[in-house]
């Protein structure tokens, strides 16, 4: 909640928008109802007025209960809002500098709510946040959230217009492979390819009776160049940039031609490439070497969750980018339940849930919504920088960061080894809170100055420009002008 006393600090930003509204309720705040739900939600102050300066001021409402109902009359009219997401507590009356104003605090949508939209018409009355400003919709982002508001994944549909001629039918026999081996005597092993494929969820029958690919099936066994008639914007990229002078040292593509390019094959070439240079610790069970660890099974976790919740209607694609000492996960899509939630663990809402049982066959992937809390604990345990998540819009899309750098100055002044590794956690933990600080700094007020970030995050300029430009190389901010006036914002 805001602090009111001091309520000139804050600025109109993503998450604020502030209203006069003496001349009784605002038309305009429907659309930022609309655009606060699609987004992440925010606060609306009404009897608040924005000067020339961008310092927010109260304004004395004479009659705010009057206001408030009819707010209530209106957003509980489904002609004019599509759903109403508030209870009672959201709406109240604040007193500031001895005036009357009126805080509304309006949540994020669940998915099965989105599109939140006024006057009917989702494609006309869809809005998003954007800085300090309400958008209208594109009618492909009205249809992004249309098809998350399923209650079938997008992945369950069969696509009666193709054939089973669709697959690359070696890459069904190596999951086949893989099967038998995590899955020893299973009830399918026996199975003819296509029955085979039909219990897997890979084939559906159509309303002609026979068997057609279901888009799941598609996206994990078929060939590219099949894959791209049903996901015109389908495209798997995964880059090595291991020199700076070049833009990258290796490259996996999707529409290479060498390879089927679908996301069964894309992950485990993928996988062997980042797993190569984790570091793997002696270890022997029941006789046997075991060459994996938990940052292996980490890795394993943001990469099949990167595919699980991409949104292959989508644009630019799924990339994957392999730096010295940071991996990269960005899929288009937005999330489908709150990020502290999905760190909290327990819940799972996959935006492909066909994908992720065929992945899970293979002892691939959480059902239970562990994957992620999975590697907040390993990457702390190794005392790397806490990963961080980035959501966008426009169009959107999610990107991970996990940083996998070490801080040798504090290991090796220190000589009992367990206050090293204490220290050193301690002091990447600092190092990524920062980056986030600067992160959620540039969500809340759009663009800032070197100074205004140094303030708000308690660094020297010079300090604060390192974070500045580590940002700007994990493609997450831009700079705009130049030398003393230049600005930083989120990209």
């Amino acid at each position: 909640m805001l602090d009111f006393e001091n309520l000139e600090k804050y600025r109109e930003n993503n998450r604020i928008e502030a209203k006069k509204a003496l001349g009784g309720l605002p038309h305009s705040i429907w659309e930022t109802y609309s655009a606060f739900a699609n987004t992440l939600g925010g606060i609306l102050l009404l009897g608040v007025e924005e000067r020339e300066d961008k310092t927010l001021h109260s304004v004395n409402i004479p009659e705010p209960e009057k206001m408030i109902k009819e707010f209530w009359d209106i957003v509980n009219n489904p002609n004019k809002v599509s759903v109403n997401l508030l209870t009672n507590k959201d709406v109240s009356i604040q007193q500031v500098d001895g005036n009357n104003i009126i805080v509304i605090s309006i949540p994020r949508a669940h998915r099965i709510d989105r599109p939140v939209y006024v006057e009917g018409n989702p494609m006309s009355g869809t809005y998003r946040r954007n800085g300090e400003g309400d958008y209208r919709c594109t009618k492909e982002e009205v249809f992004a959230m249309t098809r998350d508001a399923s209650v079938k994944t997008q992945d369950m549909q069969v696509l009666e217009e193709m054939s089973t001629d669709v697959f690359h039918y070696d890459s069904v026999h190596s999951y086949r492979i893989r099967m038998k081996y995590a899955r020893p005597g299973h009830v399918w092993e026996d199975l003819e390819d296509i029955d085979f494929l039909f219990r897997l969820g890979a084939v559906g029958r159509g309303s002609d009776g026979r068997f057609h690919p279901t888009a799941a099936g598609l996206l994990m066994f078929g060939n590219e160049y099949e894959i791209v008639r049903e996901y015109p914007f389908y495209f798997l990229d995964y880059q090595e940039q291991m020199d700076s002078l070049e833009r990258w040292t290796s490259r996996i593509v999707s529409s290479s031609g060498d390879w089927s390019g679908n996301l069964y094959d894309f992950y485990f070439r993928v996988y062997n490439r980042i797993a190569q240079d984790i570091k793997v610790p002696f270890r022997i069970e029941n006789g046997n070497r075991i060459d994996d660890s938990p940052v292996h099974t980490a890795l394993r976790e943001a990469l099949a969750n990167c595919l699980v919740n991409a949104d292959y209607y989508g644009r630019q694609g799924l990339v994957i980018i392999r730096r010295l000492d940071q991996i990269t996960f960005s899929n288009p899509g937005a999330f489908r339940i709150g990020i502290d939630e999905a760190k909290s663990g327990g819940v799972s809402d996959p935006r492909n849930s066909a994908i992720l049982k065929m992945f899970n066959l293979i002892d691939i992937g959480e059902r239970a919504g562990s994957g992620i809390p999975n590697i907040y604990r390993v990457w702390e345990n190794e005392g790397w920088g806490e990963p961080v998540f980035v959501e966008r819009f426009e169009p959107e899309r999610i990107t991970l960061f996990l940083s996998m750098r070490q801080d040798k100055k504090s290991s090796t002044k220190i000589g009992d080894k367990k206050s090293a590794i204490k220290n050193r956690r301690q002091k990447s933990a600092i190092n990524e809170g920062v980056k986030m600080q600067i992160i959620e700094f540039l969500t809340a007020e759009r663009e800032a100055k070197t100074s205004e970030i140094a303030d708000h995050v308690g660094l020297k300029a010079s300090r604060t420009r390192d974070y500045l430009r580590e940002l700007m190389i994990e493609d997450v901010i831009v700079a705009e002008g130049a030398n003393r006036n230049r600005k930083y914002r989120l990209k």
